[in-house]
């Protein structure tokens, strides 16, 4: 049906609608009707033109929309759709339409929705409407979006986007057309205050974008009349407009100002106000609009916003550095911004980042300018920032740091990302150490995928939202990692291709070989006005301004648990940022990309774990192994490996360096330590491939797993592209078997099995052919290096050796020299063979530089040998000569260097001056191979290496020796080093072992390996054949020296040999000599040859055979024995020198050299026979010729001090048996010193001197505490352990010294000299490491013997000799207790032990029991003899004796048995003995003395015999309990003494004013601790807390009352455990009572302070006993209390009711100075108020305990139930009464005594009477009123 039939259709339902109530719309729409039926084809022309009918057919439709009738207004409306469909409206209506159709909006839905669809046609219908017409259609569309309903609002708005984009489609075709003249309309003014003229159409797209802008600032707009729009909607109109029409906006000046001064202003304050999701949103997608299209125009504001974007998703805490400086002008932007809008700038972040050429043009136009804001520094920066905010969110790899080990990394040293600095080492290390840091709060469970972190539908695409929907929280860090990833394809896809046709596809000039290792590129080589190479030069910046946060950030997300696909482009990334780095010439940035890489490559956990690492038992596993398997409670049960993980960034690692080998220059080093590792790893620690680690390696290696999937492309210098997998990162901790992948994989996960791996490091070494000289000189210098370096950590003194790289040809090798300590920190920190003394199989680097140099043989023939030569054999030299590296390194090292040598010869050409040359070169090089060092010991690998070398000489001279134009003497002096003896010649110059040089003794002589020995002097002599055969004459110097060579071979291991060539010659000389002597014109000559002789005589008294060191050593000193009466002073001085000491330490150096022999093995043994006899030997001459010939010499001090030097050598450092020799004959030297002449004192004093000194010295060594196996506990010394045996020799020596010091000096040593004495022998005495200990319990060992005789002869006459052995021996008494110790069992009581078949023995002890018992009668003795001796008291000396009784007084029942055969006295017993023999002496002692004892003296004498009393009064008495009942009681007797010593000799001096007030204190709490019944620690007794303060006495009396807080009144019906001895603890109970009573009237003002000081315990412990009844009481109610417990009450009560204080002791306790008060008060002050006046006189009473305890008193006779009772009787006879009641009279009750003072005798038995506790109570309570005199 046609649009006309529609409109006719429309008018009859017009007409038929309007019949009643409205005719004339009838009758109009009829009219209409009539005419359009008539002609229609002639009515639609009519209404187009507007011609005579226009009105008629019009008129029906606008009268119908005035009806204001919904349906006919609907009608209306459709009809006049209809016109404008089929054009028939003229333009003259147009304006009475939109007025219509205005009228008709607030009509229902159905109508607005017509009037919407009008207006899109007739504006589309008619484009001449300009202006006003226009605005006012548009209003009539922006009204009605603001409707509520949201049909015709989303309908509105669709319609304002179309006719807004039909505004702009006019604009467009307007500028197509250009049919307009610009000076004919009119001007318009601009934002920037300039006119323009714009076109109609033109115009109208500037109004109704400014007005948008004005809108969605809530501005008034200029061109439509509208009051308010909402934001959101007006943004997206912007947004649409901006999307369709970029390019129109750039073309038109006046849009772009538009943009510049409404629309950005407008953004940026939306961004920076507070967030609302539909507002934000529209303004970032404008934004992402204006930076992607008008970056260029808008260079400020797109600045501005790039830093706000930044500034957006960055952390909340403010970004540093460059982005703090370029937000200043950036409004505020609060501090907690919603994760949404974070996201919505990633995501708009992303999209830039992915546009490379936007990212270089914001360099270019910010970065590269010097007064430009760092935009994309800052972004890189705070996209770095952002990858690593939350570190547990990403999770951590599971394979990245390998299979089989801990998921954590190793720690690092931490360093800061933010403090970049040039080092490339430094930020590698330090972007590990991050990951390192933050791996420990990482979980596995986390973790980043795209399937799993992204959003179904981005966040800035979801327009419908009003709120922002979910995000997953990991979603913004993986917006973070695409666009980090994004920049980095972007720098690689640039710059690769270009660096590909400028470096290796450019053109070659003729004869130019292929470049296939080119170098990095030049840029300042390029054109400069080319676009590549500015474009290549702002890459270039931009890598070297972010590359530090690009590896910080790239290191971070390898690590983290990445799903397959985001880990492979994260490895592309690494990838093309080291690939970049190298191409562009960036160093630093290279080597960290490359470094970290390498980390990541091969993690050093795992080569640590791998050397550790012991394969396991093949054993079944039980289920419940399996389950503690399963929930990881065990350790990796794999063997250590890499992960495919691992395996693809070594993929990577050898690519890049395969692709920048031309340029890598002083790197190589790095990139060839990794390679390295990986070897090492791949191939089961670098042992080569076998059928056995073929199998295993499957194990080592974990394949990942996961499908593939589609991914984006990388584009690399090789053009690959990537493809990525996904899945899970997660792999099983078991090894499992690799699966085939059903997809393709990404080129950087396939081959990567191990064998392709090693395939790969080869091709890379192979490739070092196409180096050019330069290039190759670095890569055999870094290969050098690192091996120096490797085999540095792997050798015994941790050295490393140095590459030569800038020596002279004729320079010697490089020798080994360590790093700084710097170095080798930072070397062992980076590489991942990190284990200093792991001995490996062979050196990596050694075995690949022999391959590099058969590749490159010419190279080091015929190019200067700074190439490669130099640098080549002056490594394979200097390990060779490494003495603590590796044999099996060292081995490799001669093997690659012998091949080098081998071939070279037989390559060089005959002809030319560069024969010689290369001979000379080859020869010197092996010469240094052969030689020996200076300092070489000789072991075994050193042998065979000279062995390989002298193999090497031989086949050179078998092959090439007829081709020989040079280098004899370096031929000659190989085969001499043969002969040379493994130690340098003795020195005719001997020092003494005390002076400097004994720190460097000669090394002994020996044979490394009697095998390989022999065969390297067996393969000399055949050299040696063969070039002698070219020898016609010798002369004489060769002559000699063939001579001493063969001397030289007699002391060979071959006997053959050795008799071969030395026997005939030495003794053959020797004949020679005899029988030529005579002759006076050859006698210096063959005097001469006879001193060669007696060298080498002394040489074999050191030979390795002791048949031969014995027949020497008595051979000398036979002939000196026979002829020493003979010989002349001078003879006698040059066998001293020459012969007996050089002896003594050839043999030392011999006995001390280090190796494999046990201590008590037969060679050794036979070593210290040798040196026994050469100590008897020496001894017996000095004996026999000291006096008549030795001291006759000049040299005599000297020679005495050596010779003592030798014996404190031999003591400090020998086996036992050569020390006690030793200590022998220095005794015998000494005693022979008593037999010299008067004239000789002088003489003999100094020797004594020096004798005495060198027993200090030995004496410190003793003193030394070390344990059986000769280290000392106080440093890393190792010495032998003494004997008993060689201790007793030592004190006999000093005994012998003094007796010969006394003999010639007539006097005793001084007191210096004594302490020196008493110490050393303290240590003899305490010395713990012996293995010959005797029994010490019943009687004194051996060596406690002698040291006690020599104290018993020293002479105490002297000032201050009795305190120094009284302390001494004080000390020798405690020993039992503080240093007893159980011997170290021999070494055949070890191996005894050792074996499972021995039982096991009780150990030797050391008790020092019998030397205690000695000792402390002892000291009793020597103080009563000295007693009067104020010195032993000022000096400490009697506290020291004190205080050495304490200790078994205070242990005694755990102080050791006394005797084990007999029945000794207890040691506590003993020692409670004496001490009381002493205190009752030291009282009166200290009066008498007076003053010459020191105050403070005095208070520590007392106060440790306090602390003595302490010690036995509260000793532990638990064990008692297991004694019978006599036993027990006579126990108990025996600790009566200490009650009565105190009675008697303590407390009567204790008064003294010397003697402070805490000292009495103490006593007194003693006395109450141990008069207690029960255990105090069991228990805490309470307090009654019925007894408010206010109804007690005195507040003063609170001073002394522990137990009245009400928080420990709590009762208890708990029995408690009750002390085992209860009649020790009332005699401490007595005898507190006693002291604070006025019982004693003898020294009355002492007592007074005793008394005044000790009653506040007497009063606490008092009434701790009451209180306690009290509280307990209340809750037994009528359940019975112990006994003991009824007796105490009973006990105290009697006790308080007896006590008579001295007057004014209770007033001067509760004082503050008892001390001053306890003789006299002050008056009473009568002024006081009559409380006070009471209390204070109440407190002088010697009743005034009574008062203190009155509320106590009242509580208990206020008890209802019945109070204990006990038996007590009167001390009236039984027959003086007839009374015969048991009931308690009063004045009984103070008169009754106990039952055990009728048994004692003391008072007759009286009537026996029952008393109450009650009645007691009641006459304390008496005796209180009496006291105060009421009812009197």
């Amino acid at each position: 049906m046609s649009s006309l039939a529609f409109l006719v259709t429309e008018l009859q339902s017009l007409a038929s609608e309007t019949r009643r109530k409205h005719p004339d719309v009838r009758e109009a729409a009829e009219k209409s009707l009539a005419i359009l039926r008539s002609s229609p084809e002639q009515a639609t022309a009519n209404l187009a033109s507007d011609g005579p009918q226009s009105d008629d057919l019009l008129r029906p439709v606008f009268m119908g929309c005035a009806t204001k009738n919904a349906k006919v207004v609907a009608i209306s409306i459709g009809s006049l759709q209809r016109l404008i469909a089929l054009k028939a409206v003229p333009q003259s209506a147009v304006p009475l339409i939109i007025n219509t159709m205005s009228d008709c909006m607030n009509q229902g839905v159905d109508i607005q929705l017509r009037i919407l669809q009008t207006l899109l046609s007739l504006i589309t219908n008619f484009p001449a409407i300009h202006g006003d017409l226009l605005a006012e259609a548009l209003l009539l569309c922006f009204k009605l979006q603001e409707s509520r309903i949201a049909v015709v609002s989303s309908t509105a708005a669709a319609t304002l986007r179309q006719l807004v984009m039909f505004v702009f489609d006019k604009v467009v075709d307007e500028d197509r057309r250009d049919d307009f003249i610009l000076a004919h309309l009119p001007e318009r003014v601009l934002p920037n205050g300039t006119t323009a003229r714009l076109g109609p159409a033109a115009q109208d797209a500037f109004s109704i974008f400014e007005d948008l802008c004005l809108l969605a600032n809530s501005e008034k707009p200029h061109f439509l009349d509208l009051e308010h729009l909402r934001k959101t909607f007006a943004l997206e109109l912007i947004e649409s407009v901006l999307t369709n029409y970029h390019d129109l906006f750039r073309k038109h000046q006046e849009l772009l100002l538009l943009l510049q001064h409404h629309l950005c202003p407008l953004v940026l304050k939306a961004l920076s106000d507070r967030p609302n999701f539909p507002l934000t949103l529209r303004s970032t997608r404008v934004v992402f609009l204006l930076l992607k299209q008008f970056s260029r125009e808008l260079k400020t504001e797109s600045e501005v916003f790039l830093m706000l974007l930044i500034k957006i998703f960055s952390s909340d805490h403010d970004t540093n550095g460059p982005a703090s400086q370029s937000t200043d002008s950036i409004p505020h932007l609060p501090n907690a911004r919603p994760l949404w809008m974070r996201v919505l700038a990633m995501e708009i972040m992303r999209g830039l980042c992915s546009d490379a050429e936007l990212m270089r043009n914001v360099w270019d136009r910010y970065d590269a300018e010097d007064t430009g804001s760092k935009v994309f520094t800052t972004l890189v920066t705070a996209l770095n920032r952002l990858v690593t905010e939350k570190p547990a969110l990403l999770g951590s790899s599971s394979q990245i740091y390998g299979v089989g080990v801990s998921n954590l990394p190793d720690s690092a040293s931490v360093y800061s990302l933010d403090s970049v600095s040039g080092v490339a080492g430094m930020m590698a290390t330090a972007a590990s150490a991050t990951v390192s840091n933050v791996v420990g709060m990482i979980g596995t469970e986390a973790g980043l995928s795209v399937q799993g972190s992204a959003m179904k539908l981005q966040c800035i695409d979801q327009l419908d939202k009003a709120d922002s929907p979910p995000i997953p929280e990991s979603y913004i860090y993986l917006l973070g990692v695409q666009c980090i990833i994004s920049l980095c394809e972007g720098f690689a896809s640039y710059a690769g291709p270009l660096y590909n046709t400028i470096m290796v596809q450019r053109p070659r000039a003729a004869g130019e070989p292929v470049v296939r290792a080119p170098p990095a590129l030049d840029l300042t080589t390029l054109p400069p006005n080319e676009p590549h190479t500015k474009g290549l030069q702002v890459v270039h910046d931009m890598v070297e301004a972010g590359w530090p946060a690009f590896l910080a950030a790239l290191s971070f997300l390898i690590a983290t648990n990445l799903s397959d696909e985001l880990f492979t482009e994260i490895l592309a990334s690494y990838q093309a940022m080291t690939n970049v780095s190298g191409m562009l010439g960036l160093t630093t940035p290279r080597d960290a990309f490359f470094m970290s890489l390498a980390k990541f490559a091969i993690p050093t956990r795992v080569v640590s774990s791998l050397e550790n690492y012991i394969e396991p038992p093949q054993t079944p596993r039980s289920p419940s192994a399996t389950l503690t398997d399963n929930l990881g409670l065990t350790g990796p049960s794999q063997t250590p490996g890499l992960s495919e993980r691992n395996m693809a960034c070594l993929k990577v690692f050898i690519g890049c360096a395969l692709f920048l080998a031309g340029s890598l220059g002083e790197s190589w080093f790095n990139v060839l330590e990794t390679l390295q590792n990986a070897d090492y790893v791949l191939t089961a620690k670098g042992s080569k491939p076998s059928a056995t680690a073929a199998n295993k390696r499957s194990s080592m290696i974990a394949p990942g797993s996961g499908g593939a999937a589609a991914g984006r492309n990388v584009s690399m210098p090789s053009s690959q592209s990537a493809s990525h997998l996904t899945g899970s990162t997660n792999t099983s901790s078991r090894p499992t078997t690799p699966q085939p992948p059903s997809h393709s994989r990404h080129p950087n996960l396939s081959d990567i099995a191990p064998e392709a791996l090693q395939v790969a490091i080869q091709r890379l070494f192979d490739a070092s052919k196409n180096l050019d000289d330069g290039a190759f000189h670095d890569f055999v210098t870094a290969l050098c290096k690192l091996s120096a370096a490797m085999v540095g950590m792997q050798s015994a003194e941790g050295d490393s050796l140095l590459s030569p790289t800038d020596e002279d040809t004729k320079s010697p090798p490089a020798l080994l020299s360590p790093h700084s300590s710097t170095d080798v920190a930072h070397r062992r920190r980076v590489s991942g063979i990190h284990l200093p003394r792991t001995l490996r199989s062979g050196d990596f680097s050694i075995g690949k530089l022999g391959g590099v140099a058969t590749h490159n043989i010419h190279r080091l023939i015929y190019r200067d040998p700074e190439v490669a030569w130099n640098v080549i054999t002056s490594h394979l030299l200097s390990v060779i000569k490494h003495a603590s590296a590796p044999s099996s390194i060292r081995l490799q090292a001669a093997r690659v260097l012998d091949d080098i040598l081998i071939v070279v010869p037989r390559n060089v050409s005959t002809s030319g001056e560069l024969q010689p040359k290369v001979q000379r070169r080859v020869l010197d090089v092996l010469s240094k191979q052969v030689v020996p060092e200076a300092a070489d010991v000789g072991s075994s690998t050193d042998v065979e290496l000279r062995k390989m070398g002298l193999e090497t000489l031989h086949q050179i001279l078998q092959t090439s020796g007829h081709t020989l134009v040079t280098g004899w003497e370096t031929i000659f002096e190989m085969l001499s080093s043969v002969c040379k003896p493994a130690a340098p010649p003795l020195s005719p110059e001997v020092k003494s072992p005390n002076s400097s040089s004994s720190k460097h003794r000669l090394p002994p002589l020996g044979y490394p390996t009697e095998k390989g020995y022999s065969s390297l002097v067996k393969i000399a002599f055949q050299s040696l054949t063969l070039v002698c055969d070219s020898l016609s004459q010798l002369s004489p110097e060769h002559l000699r020296l063939c001579i001493s060579t063969l001397g030289q071979f007699g002391r060979q291991a071959d006997t053959n040999i050795a008799l071969t060539a030395a026997e005939s010659l030495l003794w053959g000389v020797s004949d020679s000599i005899q029988a030529k002597r005579k002759d006076a014109e050859k006698e210096p000559e063959y005097s001469a040859l006879w001193m060669f002789l007696l060298t080498e005589i002394l040489g074999l008294c050191t030979d390795g055979r002791p048949e031969v060191r014995v027949g020497a050593i008595q051979t000398l000193f036979r002939t000196l024995q026979l002829y020493g009466a003979t010989l002349s002073l001078a003879t006698w001085d040059e066998c001293i020198w020459k012969i007996a000491f050089p002896l003594l330490d050839s043999i030392t150096g011999f006995l001390r050299q280090p190796g494999p022999a046990q201590p008590d093995s037969a060679e050794n043994s036979q070593w210290d026979d040798s040196k026994i006899l050469a100590l008897q030997s020496i001894g017996t001459i000095f004996h026999e010729f000291l006096v008549s010939k030795i001291m006759h010499l000049n040299s005599f001090s000297k020679a005495w001090e050596t010779f003592v030097g030798h014996i404190k050598d031999c003591w400090l450092n020998d086996n036992p048996s050569i020390s006690a020799s030793a200590i022998r004959c220095l005794d015998k030297a000494i005693t022979a010193l008593s037999n010299a002449e008067e004239e000789r004192k002088g003489q003999v004093i100094e020797s004594l001197e020096v004798a005495w000194q060198a027993c200090s010295e030995m004496g410190e060594a003793v003193m030394s505490k070390q344990n059986a196996d000769g280290v000392v506990e106080s440093g890393s010394v190792v010495r032998p352990p003494f004997t008993q045996e060689s201790l007793m020799a030592f004190v006999d020596m000093i005994r012998s010294t003094r007796s010969v010091y006394r003999k010639f000096d007539n006097a005793e040593w001084s007191l210096e000299r004594l302490t020196r004495l008493m110490a050393v022998l303290k240590g003899v005495l305490t010395y713990p490491s012996s293995l010959d200990f005797r029994p010490d319990i019943d009687a004194l060992s051996p060596v406690q013997s002698v040291v006690m005789e020599a104290i018993n002869s020293i002479d105490l006459s002297a000032p201050g000799t009795p305190s120094l052995i009284l302390r001494d021996l004080s000390e020798y008494s405690t020993l039992p207790f503080l240093a007893a110790f159980d011997a170290p069992p021999a070494p055949s009581e070890r191996n005894a032990s050792a074996s499972p078949q021995s039982s096991r023995t009780q150990p030797k002890r050391v008790s020092y029991i019998a030397l205690s018992k000695k000792t402390m009668p002892l000291l009793v003795e020597l103080f009563l003899r000295f007693k009067d001796h104020a010195a032993i008291y000022a000096d400490g000396t009697l506290e020291a004796i004190f205080s050495a009784y304490a200790i078994p007084i205070k242990m005694k029942y755990e102080c050791p048995a006394p005797s084990k055969f007999g029945k000794d006295e207890p040691l506590w017993k003993t020692a409670t003995t004496n001490f009381l023999r002493i205190v009752k002496e030291c009282g009166s002692q200290i009066q008498a003395l007076g003053a010459e004892i020191p105050d403070d003296r005095v208070e520590g004498i007392w106060r440790q015999i306090v602390e003595t009393f302490r010690g036995g009064i509260l000793a532990d008495c638990s064990h008692v309990e297991n004694f019978s009942l006599d036993v027990q009681e006579a126990e108990e007797n025996f600790d009566l003494q200490l009650i009565a010593s105190l009675e008697i000799d303590v407390v009567p001096h204790l008064g003294d004013s010397r003697v402070p007030d805490y000292i009495l204190s103490q006593l007194a709490k003693v006395l109450a601790q141990g008069s207690r019944l029960r255990n105090a620690e069991d228990y805490q007794p309470p307090s009654p807390k019925s007894l408010p303060s206010s109804q007690r006495s005195s507040h003063e009396f609170e001073k002394v009352d522990q137990f009245g807080d009400a928080a420990l009144a709590l009762g208890t019906t708990d029995v408690g455990r009750f002390v085992p001895r209860e009649r020790f603890s009332y005699w401490c109970f007595d005898l507190l009572f006693l002291i604070c009573s006025d019982t004693a009237k003898d020294q009355v003002a002492a007592r007074k302070r005793v008394a005044a000081l000790s009653l506040p315990s007497l009063l606490n412990r008092c009434r701790s006993t009451l209180v306690e009844y009290i509280a307990d009481e209340a809750l037994r109610g009528n359940m019975p209390f112990p006994r003991i417990r009824e007796e105490e009450l009973l006990y105290v009560l009697r006790k308080l009711l007896e006590l008579r204080l001295w007057p004014g002791t209770l007033w001067a306790a509760l004082s503050d100075a008892p001390t001053q008060y306890c003789v006299e008060q002050p008056s009473v002050d009568q002024g006081l108020e009559p409380s006070k006046l009471i209390s204070d006189a109440v407190k002088r009473s010697s009743r005034a305990h009574l008062f203190h305890l009155y509320p106590v008193l009242s509580e208990i006779i206020a008890i209802p139930r019945k109070t204990p009772t006990t038996w007590v009787v009167t001390q009236k006879p039984k027959g003086a009464s007839r009374d015969r009641s048991t009931i308690a009279k009063p004045e009984e009750v103070r008169n009754s005594v106990g039952w055990e003072d009728v048994a004692s005798g003391s008072v007759d038995e009286g009537r026996a009477i029952e008393l109450d506790a009650r009645q007691v109570v009641k006459e304390c309570l008496k005796e209180i009123g009496r006291e105060m005199g009421v009812g009197q």
